[in-house]
């Protein structure tokens, strides 16, 4: 009996040792290793961490319990789905989960917000193969899905900021800009940069986006032809259609400044997976991103077209890579190799039997060696060779 008891004991202390030493390690690496480390899609986390903050702390404690639903239902449907296959959840559905949080209203229904998230990362990931082989953004196809779906919950549920919930904060109108601007009525500028304004939980902090954006840039996580050729091709199109007098078209600083086009510019367009890759391509897809979303935005009845700019984009990045060469490569420079010893160059059998024949002391340099003699300084020649090469070696 003791040496049973002493048996399990030993194996029993064993397995809690080897937890244990599991769970360090694990904590050492910077987190749970459920998760594949990605430092890339961490940044980005970094970036729109501050944004979040900032809507918790203006639509209060109810955004807060959506988000524990978003990020609980994004998360558990990459798990189910890459453990079935044995690998890991990539860091890229914290990304997913806190983009698509910060795109929905304020006060949407929980179950709506946990249903586009699961649609988000099953159909528009994981059916692909998971991180790295999906064509469409996760966040944004979720996002669209809903919006579709549901579009009386997902154009009418605004919340005007507050104090974490709690009193409404004066000047701010109820509707949002872009409907007001149908209306005729332009809002304040200040509003619409501080985002002291209505509509989804994180596209209205203009500051801390562009905050983001410099840090997204300054670290090489974002490229910054994405952003600026979207918010050119996007300003351009805005500014043509009110000079020539569009219906519904607005100012074009405040067309910027209203809707998520900032937000998508940034964290969306950026996109390193759904988004081409070669540096023309890039330009070209965030031309067709911002001229897209400023075309629906215009002449259609969805007031914001964003979402569908980025998915045509999507669905063009790869043919965009199609169009145009890969880039140059830099071929590395060539370093002549080391001549240990001072070891003297192989000369070749012609200039060797040269040198011998010159040194026999012929009179006629165009004079052809006899047979014996040829053999002979091919012989010697081998020999120099095999004595030089041993050297080298």
């Amino acid at each position: 009996m003791l040496l049973i008891f002493g048996s399990f004991s030993g194996n029993y202390s064993k397995e809690i040792k080897e937890k244990y030493n599991y769970l360090s390690a694990s904590l050492k690496n910077g987190g749970i290793m459920l998760f594949q480390k990605q430092l890339m899609m961490r940044k980005v986390v970094y970036s729109l961490f501050p944004i979040y903050l900032a809507a918790v702390f203006f639509y209060g404690i109810y955004f807060f319990i959506v988000s524990i639903a978003v990020f609980a239902a994004g998360i558990m449907t990459e798990y189910l789905f890459m453990k079935y296959y044995g690998k890991k959840i990539s860091e890229a559905v914290l990304v997913t989960c806190m983009i698509y949080l910060l795109s929905l209203p304020p006060e949407v229904p929980v179950w709506i917000a946990a249903t586009g998230i699961v649609f988000g990362v099953l159909f528009g990931k994981c059916v692909y193969g998971g991180f790295g082989r999906n064509i469409f953004n996760p966040a944004i196809t979720g996002r669209l899905f809903i919006y579709i779906t549901f579009p009386g919950k997902m154009t009418s549920l605004w919340t005007v900021p507050s104090f974490f919930g709690f009193g409404k904060i004066d000047g701010i109108a109820s509707a949002t800009p872009l409907y007001m601007m149908r209306q005729g009525e332009i809002p304040e500028l200040l509003n619409l940069f501080t985002g002291l304004r209505t509509g989804s939980a994180g596209e209205g902090f203009t500051v801390l986006i562009i905050l983001a954006a410099v840090y997204l840039i300054y670290t090489k996580t974002a490229n910054w032809k994405a952003i600026a050729s979207t918010l050119a091709s996007f300003l351009v199109f805005s500014t043509l259609f009110f000079l020539i007098g569009a219906e519904n078209s607005f100012p074009p600083i405040h067309a910027v400044l209203s809707g998520s086009i900032l937000f998508v510019a940034v964290f969306m367009v950026t996109d390193p997976v759904s988004a081409p890759k070669k540096p023309q391509a890039i330009l070209v897809y965030g031309l067709m991103v911002g001229g897209i979303a400023a075309l629906v935005r215009t002449f259609s009845l969805f007031p914001e077209g964003t979402s569908f700019g980025i998915l045509i984009g999507n669905t063009f990045a790869s043919l965009f890579d199609e169009w145009f060469p890969k880039p140059a490569l830099k071929k590395p420079p060539v370093k002549k190799a080391d001549n240990p010893g001072n070891v003297k160059p192989v000369e070749s059998s012609g200039a060797a039997a040269d040198k011998s024949a010159g040194n026999g002391g012929a009179k006629n340099s165009d004079a052809q060696a006899s047979p014996g003699e040829a053999s002979g300084q091919a012989s010697e020649t081998g020999d120099k060779h095999s004595l030089k090469g041993g050297v080298n070696e």
